[in-house]
């Protein structure tokens, strides 16, 4: 249950939010009971107990006052399912994103008031910035070298494949990243990924290896 009053009588859930897509885009017709699950969330954890292992009689797990623990063979019973029947270790050499002159390597990420790309709340208690997101976290040994400072407000602008996307006005926080590299929130960073620069197994954005520049706002 959340927290917080709603912005908004109109304001619908999330569950109901996916259900009314996935009725629009599948049809009436479709065997799954978007409706029934919009209506009732025992519903949909009831269909979450009759396929996902350690989630049995679900509704009555969820309703024990503290919760309930999902099956871990190797924690519960140092299990592991693989073909040796032991942990399995592998081992890479380590990479690195080159940084070219005057540029930093950026990595976007959660506040503390974050859940996913959902915000709670605009501090981040884990790094010490209140009442904003659109910070970036920069070394103090690469502010002095660009001629920047904590409290200065810049674009931050990606680079890759001759193309340029820019986010803009956000403040310097000073914060003990790597040489190199700088850290913001998402999804305010978000312009900034170049949705064809993917990783090479998961195919996803690499969203912690933006290369970008800093300009004075």
């Amino acid at each position: 249950r959340g927290s917080l009053t709603p912005p908004s009588e109109h304001l619908r859930s999330e569950v109901a939010i996916v259900c009314q897509l996935a009725r629009e885009l599948l049809g009436p017709e479709h065997p799954v009971p978007w409706e029934e699950f919009n209506a009732d969330y025992d519903r949909v954890r009831d269909a979450i107990a009759d396929v996902v292992p350690g989630c049995e009689d679900y509704n009555r797990k969820v309703r024990q006052p503290d919760g309930f623990q999902l099956p871990h063979p190797p924690r519960d019973s140092r299990e592991f399912r693989t073909t040796t029947g032991k942990a399995n270790f592998s081992v890479h050499p380590l990479e690195w994103v080159p940084v070219p002159e005057g540029r930093l390597v950026l990595q976007t990420l959660r506040s503390h008031d974050q859940y996913n790309t959902t915000i709670y709340g605009l501090d981040d208690r884990y790094r010490g910035v209140k009442g904003g997101r659109r910070v970036v976290f920069i070394n103090p040994a690469d502010l002095e070298a660009m001629g920047l400072e904590a409290g200065d407000r810049v674009d931050l602008v990606s680079e890759f494949d001759g193309q340029e996307r820019r986010a803009k006005d956000f403040l310097i926080v000073e914060y003990s990243t790597p040489r190199g590299n700088a850290a913001a929130y998402y999804p305010e960073t978000n312009p900034l990924v170049p949705l064809d620069h993917t990783a090479r197994k998961s195919n996803t954005p690499v969203s912690k290896a933006v290369v970008i520049r800093l300009e004075k706002a």
